[in-house]
């Protein structure tokens, strides 16, 4: 079964979701002549963002790579001469050495081994290039654990199937603060921050959270599962989160972030 991503769901929490982006646009530094040249934007969703950037750090070719064609879809909307989008596999991008600026918000989670991958998107960065990375933090909250809980039930486990259910990929892809550190210093960035800041985002209710992670976390339960049961399983998991985090109008919904930043020598 083949589920893209909605641009729709993602972006019911727009505003909430983009103070991370404009953070981490925030850590990249001015060049000499105040211009880059090159600039490319890893899982750039629908767009907007990698505008953004270009637009901030007056990138003269900024392209965003994306494997959502729906995304893909409405970041057309956004494409003038100098800004392009193109399908392709963030986890596999690379360039000759070329580029000014790497940028990645809320995209390496979902791809393993960072190691190797922060190597390749290195060897993209030409000498003085930057590197600025988001990533969520949060796989011990329960909107993470509780999805994880439902997901082993008998009922969902045979709708799984042999292969079992998808792994979070935040608990499993993710560092600690400190290994992005190290990562970055071994792969010879000579300037680097690495901040780990929690969002304090107020929701409606507690039921919003369903709708955040229904754009989000959720989306790997919905690629396995048939729609009718999708729906069953999300209906659980509205009913074990509500448990645990209680049903309140409005909610405080804190969410852990990773950002890091990085220049190359020049």
């Amino acid at each position: 079964m083949t589920v893209d991503w909605n641009p729709a769901q993602y972006h019911r929490f727009v505003e909430e979701r983009s103070r991370p982006a404009r953070d981490l646009l925030a850590m990249v530094q001015p060049t000499a002549t105040q211009r880059m040249a090159r600039g490319v934007d890893l899982g750039c969703g629908s767009g907007e963002l990698t505008a953004m950037v270009a637009d901030q750090l007056h990138v003269a070719d900024m392209v965003g790579i994306d494997s959502s064609p729906a995304m893909l879809a409405d970041a057309q909307a956004h494409a003038r001469p100098g800004l392009h989008f193109q399908a392709g596999d963030i986890a596999e991008w690379t360039s000759l050495g070329d580029h000014q600026l790497v940028f990645a918000n809320a995209a390496l989670q979902w791809v393993p081994e960072h190691d190797l991958v922060l190597r390749r998107w290195r060897d993209g960065l030409a000498p003085g290039g930057q590197l600025a990375v988001q990533v969520p933090a949060n796989a011990h909250m329960p909107s993470h654990v509780v999805a994880d809980q439902v997901a082993h039930q008998p009922r969902f486990l045979e709708a799984f199937g042999t292969a079992g259910p998808p792994l979070d990929p935040v608990a499993h892809h993710v560092l600690a603060p400190e290994d992005y550190a190290v990562l970055l210093h071994d792969l010879g960035f000579v300037e680097e921050e690495v901040l780990l800041r929690v969002y304090p985002h107020v929701l409606p209710s507690s039921r919003h959270v369903v709708e955040w992670v229904r754009g989000t976390t959720l989306t790997r339960f919905q690629k396995r599962l048939d729609p009718d049961v999708f729906e069953a399983f999300v209906a659980e998991y509205e009913t074990q989160l509500l448990d645990v985090i209680g049903r309140h109008e409005p909610h405080f919904f804190p969410f852990r972030r990773i950002l890091f930043w990085g220049r190359l020598p020049g």
